[in-house]
């Protein structure tokens, strides 16, 4: 095996999924803090001193959301972890289908007393379909919670994927007293008296303590032995190439308020989780990670991330060869050719210089204009185009101005960048030339209103338009004729026309009239 081949299938490079208020960003700093880059929870630390929370962006700050998708990296037991905190509110889930394109595997957190939410089904089926292997967190433990069985069956019918409880807990909430740890063969206490009673080994038949323990005296003991028995006859067998194809997700319990159980659950995933796996291109081939030549793709734009200096990043999966500061790639949409001298990687909002990366890795290219979603860069001369990235057509819409019309350089500047990023999508009017944009969710209008303020220094008029049906159109059959109140013809930030319906009776009686004409829902 060559260095380059050691480096990389030391990679893990996962995304973090889950309902809003599951607690996906706190197992996240719970992590960091396992990795030695956090002082306490909630603090990450960066390399110069400083420290930032993985929700980098101030209104995620004030929210206590996540609207962005955080790259975060360090290492742990040996191995080089990229970790992608994604947005768990369902108007940003663009952002995190992009993400997981970039990944090869997910950890997927859920509430303990609430199971299986709508965003975390909506996450799990385009994880499912990629067959990306999943592992799950039954989060909160330290609250009063639903009975595992319960958890774990919901798991399996909901997302019809089997499961293979790692651990099983000994009562929650206020009753909590620690872990039935199966695949380690021993009982994980909560809140013990020294680290030495940290972890109580099991006899030879699994069943119990070795030595007797105060833990056994706990309220809940008795129905955990008799659950564990039943999942020890009855479960499912573990199978890692099953984990590997995602056909099965092993099942872990704990609560990372309290960092209980995530430092197991972190060990157990290493073992399993797979290092960078090949990578889909347009015409129906692979890449694979042991190719000598550099390839990698953008998967995110973000403007901003530090705005002294009103910087944008282009963040870049590498997926075959290494990266060396300086080296000239070129741009498959257009055949540019770039030089890659101004490169970094993350810790949040804490950055440093990158000399080298490999497969797997997160880097981030400082770019001037060059770089959309969805590019792919690649050295020599056999030209690469990966698969394209999932895009979704805007539901909602809204009119944008400037309140102050002397600031129109920076209002133009700020759309065009923010715009870039995906989150939300900028169109005109084809006869007035007035801004319109267009979103998945309301909450992303919010977010831009903000950061065109803050970052931009420039108060923005958002006058809502309502839910509108975006349908694209062949300009050779198009006819600004067909304009009328009740589809409104704009054209996207590429020049396409574009026309937006007011509802699907507007839609049909349009087809109906221009029956010769092909409606299109694409971007």
């Amino acid at each position: 095996m060559t260095a380059e081949e050691e480096n990389f299938k030391n990679r893990r490079t996962f995304a973090i999924i889950s309902h809003p208020d599951a607690g996906k960003t706190t197992i996240t700093e719970q992590m960091l803090l396992l990795g030695g880059v956090v002082r306490e929870a909630g603090t990450v630390k960066g390399r110069k001193g400083n420290f930032a929370k993985s929700d980098w962006m101030e209104i995620e700050q004030k929210r206590g959301i996540s609207v962005t998708s955080s790259v975060l990296q360090f290492d742990f037991q040996g191995k080089r972890i990229n970790i992608l905190d994604t947005p768990g509110h369902e108007d940003f889930s663009e952002d995190t289908y992009r993400t997981l394109m970039a990944v090869d595997s997910v950890i997927m957190v859920v509430d303990s007393a609430k199971g299986i939410e709508p965003q975390t089904k909506k996450l799990f089926e385009i994880v499912k379909e990629r067959h990306i292997p999943i592992f799950t967190f039954f989060n909160k433990l330290d609250r009063d919670g639903r009975p595992p069985l319960d958890l774990v069956d919901e798991l399996e019918t909901i997302l019809g994927i089997e499961a293979y409880p790692m651990n099983w807990p000994i009562g929650s909430g206020k009753i909590l007293s620690g872990l039935f740890d199966l695949y380690h063969h021993r009982v994980e206490v909560y809140h013990p008296k020294t680290d030495a009673e940290r972890f109580l080994p099991l006899n030879a038949a699994g069943t119990d303590l070795e030595q007797a323990n105060s833990i056994q005296q706990s309220p809940a003991w008795a129905e955990t032995q008799d659950e564990v028995e039943m999942l020890t006859t009855a479960g499912n067998e573990f199978s890692e190439t099953a984990v590997l194809q995602g056909k099965l997700t092993p099942v872990f319990f704990g609560s990372a308020l309290t960092n209980f159980g995530v430092e197991t659950f972190l060990e157990t995933y290493m073992q399993y989780a797979p290092a960078p796996a090949a990578k889909p291109t347009v015409d129906g081939d692979e890449i694979a990670p042991t190719d000598p030549t550099f390839s990698g793709f953008v998967f995110k734009i973000q403007a901003n991330m530090n705005p002294k200096h009103r910087d944008r990043i282009a963040f870049v999966r590498v997926v075959s060869g290494t990266f060396e500061r300086g080296m000239d790639v070129s741009l498959a949409r257009n055949g540019k050719k770039i030089r890659l001298s101004n490169v970094t990687e993350f810790m949040a909002d804490a950055r440093e210089k990158v000399e080298t990366a490999v497969p797997g890795d997160i880097i981030g290219l400082y770019d001037t204009g060059n770089f959309q979603i969805g590019d792919t860069i690649y050295a020599g001369k056999r030209k690469v185009t990966f698969a394209e990235l999932p895009t979704f057509t805007p539901e909602i819409f809204m009119r944008v101005q400037a309140k102050n019309v002397l600031k129109q350089k920076s209002f133009h500047k700020g759309i065009e960048q923010l715009v870039q990023e995906g989150t939300i999508q900028m169109y005109q009017a084809w006869d007035s030339g007035d801004y319109i944009l267009g979103a998945v969710g309301a909450l992303q209008f919010e977010v831009f209103q903000f950061r065109m303020e803050n970052e931009y220094n420039t108060e923005v008029n958002l006058e809502p338009m309502g839910s509108k049906i975006a349908r694209w159109i062949k300009p050779d059959q198009l006819n600004r004729q067909m304009a009328s109140s009740r589809n409104l013809l704009v054209k996207d930030r590429h020049g396409a026309p574009v026309f937006l319906f007011e509802n699907q009776f507007a839609e049909r009686w349009f087809k109906d009239k221009y029956p010769e004409v092909e409606l299109e829902a694409k971007l």
